[in-house]
């Protein structure tokens, strides 16, 4: 049984990691021919940018840090510490903060807004299958934490520290590596406003 737990947990932490990684393909390329209304080098551009890789980094530490928590105890207890005790879901939580800062690398304020909503439309549907799923693997407990804990957005007045329990290494990589997606954006749309500017790429559409 913990056997067929564990592998139907493992399918949706792949689905996870699929989503993120189609979702950044797929914007990437669809703004490869999208400009901000901004131009480049201007200090308004530039201020989205960096804000944007400030929510990247704040993205993959509070990844590393649902990590530390959850670590291979999701599908055999309820996880209730730490950012467990605001969201039942902060990895979609940080990871969607992450596309944000993704679409702010576009240096719009609506690429920021864009990538936000689509990462999160994305999850909300790996969040209730898997909800379906934690439910049936956890019984009572599960369904009454998900009672008392919204959903996606976090209630902070809810915080609690808890237990990180047995540190895993190996998840913990593993959970850095996925988060490093979000760093490959830097680079990309600099190499895209570059091309961009010297008429390699044209310039279809423009986001405010």
């Amino acid at each position: 049984m913990d056997n067929e737990l564990k592998y139907g947990l493992g399918n949706y932490q792949q689905m996870r990691r699929l989503v993120l990684a189609v979702l950044v393909v797929v914007l990437f390329l669809a703004l490869l021919f999208g400009q901000s209304t901004f131009p480049p080098d201007t200090p308004v551009h530039e201020t989205i940018e960096m804000f944007g890789v400030l929510l990247i980094f704040l993205g993959i530490v509070g990844r590393l840090w649902s990590t530390l928590y959850i670590g291979g105890r999701k599908s055999s207890e309820v996880v209730t510490g730490g950012p467990y005790s605001i969201t039942p879901n902060p990895l979609y939580v940080f990871s969607t903060i992450a596309a944000a800062g993704v679409g702010a690398q576009i240096g719009s304020f609506s690429g920021i807004i864009l990538f936000a909503l689509l990462c999160a439309g994305a999850f909300h549907i790996v969040i209730l299958r898997e909800e379906k799923f934690l439910k049936e693997a956890l019984g009572a407990p599960y369904a009454a934490y998900l009672a008392r804990v919204p959903r996606f957005f976090p209630k902070l007045s809810l915080y609690q520290e808890g237990d990180t329990g047995s540190f895993k290494p190996r998840l913990l990589l593993t959970t850095l590596l996925d988060g490093l997606v979000f760093l490959i954006a830097l680079p990309a749309f600099e190499l895209i406003d570059g091309a961009q500017q010297s008429g390699m790429l044209p310039v279809w559409f423009t986001l405010p």
